[in-house]
C-alpha cells in the first residue's frame, strides 16, 4: 500500500514522498490521518532552531499533534477497531530497559522513540502512519477529528498542572507565563479548579484570546519594569502561589522566582533546553519553593481525553485552529506558521479533500 508522507531533511526543507507501507504486525494499527497540529517545536525544527527533530541523523516525519480513523488492526490488538477514531502518545517509552522498569518517566527511557521527531518513528504529518496499540487511545464518536488533534496538547497543559502536583483550588492565584497554546491549556485546567488564573504574555492577540479561554486577568509584562510588584498588587501583595512557565522565554523563565509566593508550586514546561538562563536561585531556598519539571506524560492519555469530554462545550476549541492547510500544501503551512507567530493560534493541516 502507497502513502503520501512528507519528510524533514533539514531546516526549511520538506519533501513529500511517495513510499511503499509495510504489512502492520500483529500489535500494530494503520490509521488514517484525519488532522495534524504544527505545534511550536515542529516550528522551531523547521527553522532550524531546535535539535529535538534529528534530521541530522535521518529525514523524519513531522507531526505529534494529531487524530486520525483506524483502517486496519493487527490480529492481536484487542482495544481497538476499524473505524474508530484515536490519538497517541508522543513519547514512546520501551518498557524494557533500567529506567522503564523503575517506573521513571518516558522521557528516561534509554531507547524512546518520539512521534514526529525522529527517523525511525511514525509522523502524522502523512497520508497514513503505523502505530503500535499500546499507545494509542480512541477518542468519543462524538467529537471531530480536529478536537482530537488537540488532546496531545491539552495532555500537556493538564499534565502540568495535575501531574506535577499543583493541585490548584479556589484559594490559589495561578500565574501563567505564557499564553500559547499549552498555556491556554493549563489555564483552562486550573479555571476547572475555580482557581484565579492570571495569564502573562506580551503578544496583544494572546492575551485577548486568554480571556476566552480561562484567563481572569491578562498581564503585558512589558509594560511593567517591576513585573514581581504587580503581580503582588494583583494578589494582595503575596505573590503567586501557583507558577506555570509555558513560554521557554528567558525573560519569562527568570520571573518565575520572582513572582511566585512563598511556598508556591511552580511547573517548568516552555522547552529551553540548550540554554543558560540566569535565575536568583536563592529565592528557591527563601521562599521553600517546590520546582517540577514537565517532559513528556505518563499514563495521562485516557484522564486528559475525560477531562476534554467534561469541558469541550464550555470553550470554542474550533476558534483556536486559525488557519487550516491540507497536508500536500505542508511546506506553505510551516512557511505561514513560521513567518505569522503573533496571529495564528493553532495551524492546522487538513488531509480531506
Amino acid at each position: 500500500m502507497k502513502s503520501k508522507i512528507p519528510f524533514m531533511y533539514g531546516p526549511y526543507d520538506i519533501r513529500i514522498e511517495e513510499v511503499e507501507l509495510p504489512p502492520i504486525k500483529p500489535d500494530e494499527v494503520l490509521i488514517k490521518l484525519k488532522a495534524c497540529g504544527i505545534c511550536g517545536s515542529d516550528i522551531a525544527c523547521y527553522m532550524g532552531q531546535s535539535k529535538e527533530g534529528r534530521y541530522d541523523i535521518a529525514p523524519y516525519t513531522p507531526g505529534h499533534e494529531w487524530a486520525g480513523q483506524a483502517v486496519q488492526v493487527g490480529s492481536a490488538v484487542t482495544s481497538i477497531k476499524p473505524g474508530n477514531k484515536v490519538v497517541g502518545d508522543c513519547l514512546m517509552p520501551c518498557h524494557r530497559c533500567e529506567n522503564c522498569k523503575n517506573g521513571l518517566m518516558p522521557s528516561a527511557c534509554l531507547n524512546m522513540d518520539e512521534v514526529g521527531f525522529l527517523p525511525n518513528s511514525p509522523g502524522g504529518m502523512g497520508e497514513y502512519m503505523i502505530m503500535n496499540e499500546k499507545f494509542l487511545h480512541v477518542i468519543p464518536d462524538d467529537w471531530d477529528y480536529e478536537l482530537g488533534a488537540w488532546v496531545e496538547t491539552f495532555n500537556v497543559g493538564y499534565w502540568s498542572v495535575w501531574g506535577n502536583g499543583l493541585n490548584p483550588d479556589a484559594s490559589d492565584d495561578c500565574v501563567i507565563i505564557g499564553g500559547g497554546p499549552i498555556g491556554l491549556c493549563a489555564a483552562m485546567t486550573c479555571k476547572a479548579s475555580n482557581a484565579r488564573v492570571i495569564v502573562i504574555d506580551p503578544i496583544p492577540a494572546r492575551r485577548e484570546n486568554a480571556l476566552n479561554y480561562g484567563a481572569d486577568i491578562v498581564i503585558d509584562p512589558s509594560q511593567f519594569e517591576d513585573l514581581e510588584a504587580e503581580i503582588k498588587r494583583l494578589t494582595g501583595g503575596r505573590g503567586a502561589s501557583v507558577v506555570i512557565e509555558c513560554s521557554g522565554n528567558d525573560k519569562g523563565i527568570a520571573s518565575m522566582f520572582d513572582i511566585a509566593a512563598h511556598n508556591a508550586r511552580i511547573a517548568c514546561v516552555g522547552h529551553s533546553i540548550g540554554r543558560k538562563v540566569p535565575v536568583e536561585i536563592g529565592k528557591v531556598i527563601w521562599k521553600t519553593l517546590k520546582i517540577s519539571g514537565s517532559a513528556g506524560t505518563m499514563n495521562w492519555f485516557p484522564r486528559t481525553i475525560q477531562f476534554l469530554s467534561q469541558i469541550k462545550d464550555k470553550y470554542d476549541f474550533a476558534e483556536l485552529n486559525t488557519h487550516h492547510f491540507h497536508y500536500l500544501d505542508i511546506k506553505e503551512a510551516f512557511e505561514f506558521a513560521s513567518n505569522n507567530k503573533e496571529i495564528t493560534r493553532k495551524v492546522m493541516l487538513t488531509f480531506d479533500k
